[in-house]
């Protein structure tokens, strides 16, 4: 039953994604793409929804993946009840891992901060943190983000600069940019 494998999967991806929402997108893309449940298109679509929601970017998704996955997998789920039915399943099981591992660990890492072997696992959690990021942002530089044309992926390439410049070198608010984005994909597309 999809409801189920959809629990396996966001079970796996609460416990095991390090990071944030960004480093677990490698995650979710492998666990949910990867059987079907939802096209590459759909995914990157999930992905800039959940970049624009307010909330976690991996509780997002997860209640987006959890509402649209079961109708995908079997139309006979086609009813919205199932999809809130799958997405409060997966918001649910994307959550606890954490909430669990987080109050469980919060204590002893509290009492050893100073502990050079605490040190140690967290200096060598940050550059695994980080390259997750990166691979995420490799992971979302593709033909479904940035066109198949020469003029989608040029136009696609100015966008993605101007964003980042418009973010990373002034005080431009990152909300402003995503309406200003969103006009130009308008006017241009």
């Amino acid at each position: 039953m999809i409801y189920l494998k959809l629990i396996w999967a966001y079970l796996k991806i609460g416990l095991f994604g390090f990071g944030g929402g960004y480093a677990m997108l490698a995650l979710i893309e492998r666990s949910i793409v990867g059987p079907g449940w939802i096209s590459p298109q759909m995914f990157t679509d999930i992905v800039a929804i959940s970049q624009m929601t307010p909330g976690p970017i991996g509780i997002n998704s997860a209640t987006y993946i959890g509402y649209v996955a079961p109708s995908v997998a079997d139309p006979s789920f086609a009813s919205p009840w199932w999809g809130i039915l799958g997405s409060l399943l997966c918001t649910a099981v994307v959550v606890i891992p954490s909430f669990l591992l987080v109050s469980y660990t919060s204590h002893f890492i509290s009492r050893h901060k100073e502990s050079a072997a605490v040190k140690g696992v967290f200096a060598g959690l940050r550059p695994v943190v980080v390259g997750l990021i990166a691979s995420a942002a490799l992971l979302l530089m593709n033909g479904d983000n940035f066109g198949t044309t020469e003029y989608n992926v040029i136009w696609s390439v100015v966008i993605c600069a101007a964003s980042f410049c418009a973010v990373f070198f002034t005080r431009i608010h990152p909300i402003l940019v995503i309406v200003l984005a969103g006009l130009a994909g308008l006017a241009i597309y």
